[in-house]
This record gives structure tokens, sequence and C-alpha cells, in this order.
């Protein structure tokens, strides 16, 4: 019930961190993956998609320019998606904006953050996967199939503990920004408000809300917070795979506006 052979995913924001993970799983399970992103993929990520679509029973990959802030260019993808893969059964909104804490980060007093920094990550990763629906969801609906999976976050449930990050000489201190949160928040609405919509189509939608994924962060951080996390450790990309495929694939036929958590036990606390 996990195979997805002749199935075509779109995954937006395809050359992220993330990014990569949901591409390479649903290329294994066998289905056509079409990408987008509004930068191609660094560090060869293209050239492995191709090698992965290459193995044994794996689909076949292509790559589309696609701006989450341009209807039209949206549009266009869809165009180009039905006349090289064929029409989308799976979609994964994985596009967003996000600060990492770093030293080279800015940083400012709350009141202080500036307007634009908090209008891009809104414009990106709410109103962003709102056009992606409009375009592909709807198309999924027309065709009364697929599944939409909304990349959601653990910060769209819980606040961001800023003794995480005190140990990082900055000043002022490092502050996450708010409208990160809000945005996952609000991606975590509309997939209720899509599942009512689109459920008599034959449409399910979910969200995925990983939290506290292993990747570069530095010593003290992991520390903190692997020691909030019930089983001590960060997620590793691996332990992302499985819910996604339940969620694209006929496993999960019965489940539709709810938000799977994959974060260790992270917010029973």
């Amino acid at each position: 019930m996990s195979d997805l052979t002749g199935r075509v995913a779109v995954v937006t924001g395809v050359g992220g961190k993330l990014g990569r993970v949901w591409t390479r799983a649903l290329l294994q399970a066998g289905a056509d993956v079409f990408g987008l992103d509004r930068v191609e993929p660094e560090d060869g990520a293209l050239k492995q998609y191709a090698e992965d679509a290459q193995g044994g029973g794996a689909g076949r990959f292509a790559f589309q320019y696609g701006d989450v802030t341009d209807r039209s260019s949206l549009q266009h993808a869809l165009d180009d998606c039905l006349t090289r893969l064929g029409p989308p059964a799976v979609l994964v909104n994985n596009a967003g904006i996000d600060q990492p804490p770093s030293a080279q980060s800015g940083s400012w007093l709350f009141e202080d953050i500036p307007e634009e920094l908090s209008s891009a990550v809104l414009d990106v990763n709410a109103a962003g996967v709102l056009r992606t629906c409009q375009v592909f969801g709807t198309e999924m609906a027309r065709r009364r199939r697929g599944s939409v999976i909304n990349v959601g976050s653990l910060y769209g449930t819980v606040a961001p503990d800023p003794r995480f990050y005190d140990h990082i000489e900055l000043d002022p201190p490092f502050l996450k920004p708010p409208a990160y949160g809000m945005s996952k928040a609000g991606v975590a609405a509309l997939t209720r408000y899509l599942a009512t919509l689109w459920g008599p189509s034959g449409v399910r939608v979910n969200t995925l809300s990983p939290g506290g994924v292993l990747g570069g962060q530095d010593p003290q951080f992991r520390e903190k917070f692997t020691a909030r996390v019930p089983l001590r450790r960060m997620a590793t990309e691996d332990d992302l795979v499985g819910p996604l495929l339940f969620l694209a694939s006929d496993m999960s036929r019965y489940v539709t506006g709810t938000e799977l958590v994959v974060d260790g036990g992270f917010v029973c606390w």
C-alpha cells in the first residue's frame, strides 16, 4: 500500500534540506517527482535526483523553476508538469524560509524585527502554500484523487525556548522570528480547511510537522534540545521518510485534516 508507482508527486522547495529528503523517498517508492524551486538546487542535487531515478523501481525526476510567491509561475509549472510527467497525485508543500540560530545571524529586539523579514516569511511559508494548493491542489480535486502534504513545524504548536540559544554571543540575544511559528500554525489551519473542502472530491490534506532535525547545529544547542526530547535525540532524515510515505500513499487513505508531529515527543511537555 506504500507503493507510489505511476503517481506524480510535486515537491516545492526541492533544493532545500528537507526537499531532498522528500524527493529521494518518493522516488524510491516509485513515484515520478516534479521538483520546483526558484533557484537551481546546489551541491549536485539535480544530478543525484537523476541518479536516484535510474535506480531499480524508482520513478522519474523532472525539475522546473517555480516561485510560490508568484501565481503565474506556479500555473506555468503545472502546465509543464502535465506535459512532462502527467497530472499530480501527491503534493508536498515544502518551500519555506527559516532562520537557524548562529553567531552570524542577524538579531533584533522583538519590537525592532524588520517588517520585510516577517512579510517574506509569511509570504513564502503561509501564502505560498495557499497559492500552490490553489494551482496544483485544485487540479487534483478536479481529477478527484490526491494527497496534499503541507510541511509544518512543532513551532506551529509551541513557542521556541530562548534558553536553547542563550549561549550564542549576540547582542541583542538571538530571537526566533515570530512570523515562522505564525506561518506554520497557519499552514495547519489551511490543512483543516482544505480537508473539508476537498474531501468529497477524493483529495486528502494533512500536515507533516518535523521537530528538531539534525543538521549541523552547534553542540550546545543539540545538548539543550535533546534534553527536552523524551527520546533523547534529534530527528534524523530517515525518521521522516516513513511518515511522509504514510501520508502520501494508500496506507493513510482514511486520514485527512490531521497534523502528524514527528518530534520524538517534544510537544508532550
